[in-house]
């Protein structure tokens, strides 16, 4: 029976992740597998990556052949690279001790390169988060700025308004008191020239 190693999917639509199998090579992709060796999930960054390491190593040694991205997957988690120096320890090419210690060293490697992409990542997440805060304050504070503005020109309407009101009360007054002022001047002309018309002319008055 023809072995492969293979991916499952599962998943809605848009954020798809995948088992990792492994299947007659005649059965339908997302049908009966005969073991689960592990998880894959691409829509972190990194990719995450869940794998029986040992189950698929062993697998590998007994002929199981590994789709493109499967293949990737066990590359990139080094059970190719184990496979690879097991059959140089079987030729006599080093011994056990100096496969494991290339490994090992390998290993070490991938983990460093790894976290690199972690931290970046990280900081990028950082960097992309306070530039919309900065954003975000930048835009309040052009609000605020605008909501001062128009609160300062409400007020500036309102004390012209007032101002004026002011202004044209001041001038009424002016005028009633001008207008009153003009009455009495008026009506003291008006006694003087009746006390005037009611004292005799002592001149034209005949002497006894």
């Amino acid at each position: 029976m023809a072995t492969k190693i293979r991916l499952q999917r599962f998943g809605r639509k848009g954020y798809a992740f995948y088992h990792i199998v492994i299947a007659d090579s005649r059965a339908p992709r997302d049908g009966k597998f005969i073991e689960r060796i592990g998880s894959y999930n691409p829509n972190t960054n990194p990719a995450t990556i869940d794998l029986k390491f040992d189950r698929a190593l062993y697998w590998l040694q007994v002929g199981a052949q590994p789709t493109d991205t499967t293949r990737t997957i066990l590359s990139r988690e080094g059970v190719c690279l184990k496979k690879h120096l097991l059959e140089g320890v079987k030729k006599g090419a080093f011994d056990e001790a100096t496969a494991n210690a290339k490994f090992d060293a390998w290993l070490e490697a991938r983990n460093l390169s790894l976290q690199k992409e972690k931290d970046k990542e990280r900081e990028q997440k950082k960097a992309t988060t306070k530039a919309r805060l900065e954003a975000e304050k930048e835009v309040n504070e052009a609000k605020q700025e605008a909501l001062r503005k128009k609160k300062s020109d409400i007020a500036a309407v309102a004390a012209a308004a007032a101002a004026e009101a002011a202004a044209e009360e001041k001038a009424q007054q002016q005028e009633e008191a001008q207008q009153e002022e003009e009455e009495a001047q008026q009506q003291e002309e008006e006694v003087a020239e009746e006390e005037t018309a009611a004292t005799p002319d002592l001149a034209e008055t005949p002497a006894e």
